[in-house]
């Protein structure tokens, strides 16, 4: 194994210590000492000056060294002034006929007083922090007939200027072993630490993923490969109070377009308290293996809320106080309201502002569901229904087959479930329908709290603010510099119907945004594409037409929306989209026509 000496960097503020540490190191044949004399600012510079890595430690005296602490990373070594240092200098003081004072910084004015305490001695002591301060002082001390100052190298100097006698407290050989001594001990602990933190830094850069150290104040004690970003070290700081003492936590944040993982344990560091978390990329799942049923955690829902209409100011219009309130409470809640009002968005919103937000999240969408994977979820003993401290959302709750809907509500009354987790609904239906018998039956049994979203055609007036603060996000979004839509253009978007609402608001304002090259968005532009949303979303009224002679009014709709779901692949979600009516309406003319529904 190969020893390799500890190499010192000296800055003596005056010549006679520059010798003084020189002599003084002859006694350490193990170590490479560099000194050089600059007093304050320039013995800083001097430090500037010399190359990365070539030091292992500093040592200094007083303000010198003050200052050069805040332009090194490296431990620096103070050569105090003992005493007895202070003690020779009085001494020497004592066979001056005149009257004479002890001034300087802390280090030489603190043992001065407890010289002068023991000793009995009536001298004026003075105590400068700054370099500033010290003419001032030496100015006050002669206008009281003070003739000399014992002091430091500092003050000896302006004294001098003065025209005043001036003592200078050096320091004796036992103060420079000492911070030589000092020196080496830093010196070896320092350079054990540096060569542990390059050993950890080797093994976090090979992972996919960051470590981050903090101290119970927040501060960063290690962070690998580099220091975390403003908003993940906020993220990080706001969960330090919740990591177990002898567990693990774990919550997830998404930094611009990437999902991480994040793991936090308590570290014990010389019976010290630190919090270790550790980074890694994540990726939202696209599959789960019961149909219907999909956990997500904090940070995928943020992901999912952040890219939809709710995520510009203002989205929730008058509902965003009622909707705050409602993520505080314990109840369960039923959203409702027209498809696209932005219901699973709401409710991704309850469950991010609750208490319940570092649980996983749980979306059961009962339009989904099959045979199995209710059977999974009222039976199983791993159903997220057996756990506590989760959110579960009831999704499509209007979709959900009758004779599954008492033995749920049995599943939830007879468990407690609403005081082990957190529930919340949602139904779709329109204002103009009648509100469905399942939610109904949900809110009367389990006490929800009621959340109506309006229509966005209710809301018409305040289109051209919402159009103008998502157009804002699209800029940035597609690094575009739309300014706005023409007069006309904004008239067409109020006057639109928006039969599903901010799902279509947010595709539209995408689509103009995307094509439009100029700094206004047309009413051309505008006028084609509502053109093109028209008729798509048109019923199929033409393939009964030759009949509609000798059929009733009631027998034509069923034939239209039974030719919709043909032509949609029976798909029930997409024909009440293309139809303009609700999935609730659809069930019902279907079942009046004796059609089988599937799940």
């Amino acid at each position: 194994m190969v020893e390799t000496r500890t190499s010192i960097l000296g800055i003596a503020p005056y010549e006679g210590m520059q010798t003084a540490i020189e002599r003084a190191a002859q006694a350490y044949p193990d170590i490479h000492l560099d000194v050089y004399t600059g007093d304050l600012k320039e013995g800083a510079a001097i430090v500037e000056r010399m190359p990365q890595g070539a030091y292992d430690c500093i040592i200094s005296r007083g303000g010198t060294a003050e200052l050069i602490r805040q332009v090194t990373d490296l431990p620096v070594v103070e050569i105090q002034i003992s005493v007895y240092d202070v003690l020779r200098a009085m001494k020497l003081a004592e066979n001056y006929s005149r009257q004479y004072a002890i001034a300087g910084f802390p280090g030489i004015t603190e043992p001065a007083h407890t010289i002068c305490d023991l000793l009995g001695y009536k001298l004026d002591i003075l105590t400068v922090h700054s370099a500033e301060e010290v003419p001032e002082m030496l100015a006050q001390l002669k206008a009281n007939g003070c003739h000399m100052v014992v002091c430091d190298m500092v003050t000896h100097t302006v004294a001098r200027q003065m025209g005043l006698d001036a003592f200078l407290i050096t320091s004796g050989v036992e103060s420079l072993h000492t911070a030589i001594d000092q020196a080496l001990h830093i010196s070896s602990w320092f350079g054990r630490l540096k060569r542990e933190n390059m050993f950890l830094r080797a093994i976090t850069q090979d992972q996919n993923g960051r470590v981050v150290v903090l101290d119970t104040e927040g501060a960063i004690f290690y962070s690998s490969p580099s220091e975390p970003p403003a908003e993940l070290l906020d993220v990080l700081r706001s969960h330090l109070k919740e990591v177990p003492p002898s567990s693990s936590l774990r919550f997830y944040h998404t930094e611009r377009d990437q999902l991480y993982c994040i793991t936090a344990q308590t570290l014990l560091i010389n019976m010290a308290r630190y919090c270790l978390f550790y980074c890694t990329p994540s990726r939202i799942p696209l599959h789960t293996h019961w149909t219907g049923l999909r956990t997500m955690n904090r940070g995928e829902c943020e992901y999912l809320l952040m890219n939809s209409f709710y995520s510009i100011s203002g989205a929730m219009g008058t509902l965003g106080g009622e909707i705050q309130t409602f993520a505080g409470a314990r109840q369960p809640v039923m959203i409702s309201g027209e498809p696209g009002t932005g219901k699973e968005q709401i409710a991704r919103f309850l469950y991010l502002h609750s208490s319940f937000s570092n649980k996983p999240f749980v979306l059961i969408n009962c339009e989904r569901m099959n045979d199995k994977s209710w059977d999974f979820l009222l039976e199983h003993y791993n159903s997220p229904l057996n756990t506590t401290g989760n959110t579960i959302y009831f999704q499509n709750l209007e979709t959900m087959p009758e004779t599954r809907i008492p033995a749920l509500l049995a599943a939830i009354q007879e468990t407690g479930l609403a005081r082990r987790v957190r529930l919340l609904f949602s139904c779709a239906c329109r204002d103009s329908e009648p509100v469905p018998n399942v939610m109904r039956l949900f809110s009367a049994r389990l006490g929800c709290l009621s959340l109506n979203l309006p229509p966005l055609r209710s809301r018409s007036d305040e289109i051209p603010s919402l159009a103008s603060l998502y157009l804002s996000s699209l800029n940035l979004e597609l690094g575009k510099q739309i300014s706005g839509f023409e007069p006309r253009a904004i008239e067409m978007l109020r006057q639109y119907e928006w039969p599903n609402n901010y799902t279509q608001f947010k595709h539209i304002l995408q689509t103009l945004a995307s094509l439009t090259s100029s700094a206004y968005i047309r009413s051309s532009s505008v006028a084609e594409l509502l053109s093109k949303e028209r008729t798509l979303r048109r019923p199929l009224l033409q393939s009964s037409a030759p009949a509609a002679e000798n059929r009733t009014l009631d027998e034509i709709i069923r034939q239209v929306i039974q030719d919709a779901v043909t032509s949609n692949k029976g798909n029930r979600a997409a024909a009440a989209r293309q139809l303009g009516i609700s999935r609730t309406t659809l069930w019902r003319y279907l079942n009046r026509s004796g059609e089988e529904m599937d799940t």
